[in-house]
Parts: C-alpha cells; sequence; structure tokens
C-alpha cells in the first residue's frame, strides 16, 4: 500500500490537534476521477474554523483540511477527458471533513473540479486564488450585479478575498473604494486598483464614502469582515443599492434598520455551499469561474499576493499566523514531495 504525508485532524481544537503524519495515498475509485499531486495547498480562515469547531462531514472521524491548492495530474480514470497525467492544474474542493483535503501529498477529485493551472502563476500563487477567487466573483458578479461605472466599496482590500475582489471590480469597470489598517495596506491597495483608501482605524468609513461619493453613497459594498462592519456598511450604500456579506451577520442592530430604509438588497456568499448541499451543476459553474479567472491572470488583469509559505508540517504554525490576522494576500503549504 502505498502512503503519504498528510496533516491529520481527529478532533476539533488548538493548531496542536493538527497532526503530520502518514497515510495512506488516496487511489482513483470511479472512471471521471483524477489523482494530483499536490505543490501548494492554501489555508483559509474556514481552515481554522473547522479546525476550531469540528468538520461538517464525519464528524468525528480523521480529517485532511485544505479547500483548496495547485498541482499535476499524476493519473486518470478511464472516462477523464479534459486532462492527462503531467498537466499542472488548480481546484478548488474537498477539506471539509474526511480525508480529502489539500494538506497532504496527493488528492483525488472529480474531472469537474479541475482545471488549468494558470501558467503565469507559481504552484503556490495558483493554489491561494481559487476559493478566494470564485467567493470575490460570486459576491461581485452573482450577488452583486457590479457593473461598469458604479462605485464599489471593497472591505480588508488587502486580505486574501479583499484583494481579489478589488481587481475584480476595477475589471468590471467600477471604482473602487477599501477598507485597510495601515499604511503599507494601503499602498498595496492602490497599486492593486483602489481608487480610493479608508484608513478604517483613524476615519470614519461611512462618513469617508459618504465624502467621496457627493453624499450619494456607493452602489454596492462587499463586506468581508462581518459584525459591526456589516452594521455600519448600510449607512455607506446608495438608495436601493447592493450589499452583500460573506459572514453571518447579527441578528439585530441599527444596520438591518437602515438597510430597510433604504430599501437596499442584501446577498450572501458562501462558496462552499455546493459541496455542502451536493450541487454538482453548481460545482461545475464553480470550475468555470476558475477557467475565467485563469483568462484575467494571463491578461495582467489579476495577480495573487502570497504572503508566505511553510512546509507542510508547519501547518500548525501556519494557522497561528492567520488566527493573528495582518496578513497582505494569503498563506501557502508546501508539501515535501514539490
Amino acid at each position: 500500500m502505498s502512503v503519504m504525508s498528510a496533516i491529520v485532524m481527529t478532533n476539533p481544537g488548538e493548531p496542536e490537534v493538527l497532526r503530520h503524519q502518514s497515510v495512506p495515498r488516496p487511489e482513483i475509485q470511479f472512471p471521471h476521477q483524477v489523482l494530483v499531486q499536490v505543490k501548494a495547498a492554501s489555508v483559509n480562515p474556514i481552515d481554522t474554523k473547522l479546525r476550531r469547531r469540528g468538520t461538517l462531514l464525519h464528524p468525528g472521524q480523521p480529517a485532511i483540511l485544505g479547500c483548496d491548492g495547485s498541482g499535476v495530474v499524476v493519473a486518470c480514470g478511464s472516462q477523464v477527458k479534459r486532462f492527462q497525467p503531467g498537466q499542472a492544474v488548480y481546484y478548488c474542493m474537498g477539506g471539509l471533513g474526511g480525508m480529502t483535503g489539500s494538506y497532504a501529498e496527493f488528492i483525488v477529485l472529480p474531472e469537474t473540479a479541475l482545471a488549468p493551472k494558470p501558467a503565469r502563476l507559481s504552484f503556490a500563487e495558483a493554489a491561494a486564488l481559487p476559493l478566494v477567487g470564485i467567493t470575490a466573483w460570486e459576491a461581485l458578479f452573482d450577488r452583486g450585479q457590479v457593473q461598469g461605472g458604479e462605485t464599489v466599496l471593497v472591505h480588508a482590500g488587502a486580505g486574501g478575498v479583499g484583494h481579489i475582489a478589488l481587481q475584480l471590480a476595477k475589471y468590471r469597470g467600477a471604482k473602487v473604494l477599501t477598507t485597510v489598517s495601515s499604511l503599507a495596506k494601503g499602498q498595496f491597495a492602490q497599486d492593486l486598483g483602489a481608487d480610493g483608501v479608508i484608513y478604517y482605524r483613524e476615519t470614519d468609513f461611512g462618513q469617508a464614502v459618504q465624502y467621496a461619493t457627493q453624499g450619494r453613497g456607493v452602489d454596492c459594498a462587499l463586506d468581508t469582515v462581518g459584525g459591526e462592519t456589516f452594521h455600519q456598511t448600510p449607512a455607506a450604500v446608495r438608495y436601493y443599492g447592493r450589499v452583500v456579506t460573506l459572514l453571518q451577520p447579527p441578528p439585530t442592530g441599527q444596520g438591518w434598520e437602515i438597510a430597510r430604509q433604504r430599501n437596499l438588497t442584501v446577498g450572501y456568499t458562501l462558496m462552499l455551499t455546493p459541496q455542502t448541499a451536493n450541487l454538482p451543476q453548481e460545482q461545475v459553474r464553480q470550475t468555470g469561474i476558475l477557467e475565467q479567472l485563469a483568462d484575467l491572470v494571463a491578461a495582467g488583469r489579476v495577480r495573487v499576493n502570497v504572503a508566505q509559505t511553510y512546509p507542510l508540517a508547519e501547518a500548525a504554525t501556519a494557522h497561528r499566523h492567520l488566527e493573528r490576522g495582518g496578513l497582505v494576500g494569503k498563506l501557502v503549504l508546501l508539501p515535501a514531495s514539490s
């Protein structure tokens, strides 16, 4: 039996529950599956939440986290048509429970979950893009219906989702305002094309937005932070505008009343729903987003910032780093076999 290195979690808890160990290497079981050697695995906030609270699937069983990654095709099932061994790919699937996750040297996925890796990106950069890229795309274009000529507020524009959303909004032709916490992050956001940077620790972002839009408010706001930020956001949005949030908003608060008074459309984005609800057609649609993102990368319209990489064995350290906050971009794990 072939084995591989992986980060395995049996019980929820602090980062120490992430154990680096040898496990059986996954094998192709069905004709449409593909075996991928993982070259890089992204570290996302959902990983730390699952580590603390327990996985969404197969509770109480050993699990390998890691929802997205990049790698090289090793073998293909008999009915796989789009890929062949040696091809570089990237993907967003798995990591919610059970032994299918990207914190490992190998992963088996359905052909429909894979897209060709953007040639301009390293494996680490490619691994960092899928989850945040799909999230930003769905939030801005599917829920937010952002159009050229509109003004968009992106919270945390130097963060994982935020720095991709900022670029996608600019690609669509929108004017982008963004909130950041430091001068370094502000410079980073400006380098990505932000039209206005708001330092939320020093300035009330609602007032800053009203000033920047001559009292009108933005057409659409993307909340990547949640909590009190969500409640403060509707006051920055024009009448009949849109707010999209990635988090569960507080059930009560003044923000809801302002949203009602302004006739705002409030939307939610949770890009993991196709997996948790077993919606295969939506999973295929998300892979199509990865293909479109690859085109934007090739055209120089989207770039990905990897703040730091860690060896796979140091997954617990990467989790601590992510939970401390303050990142510009993403963290990525690199299996030893890379």
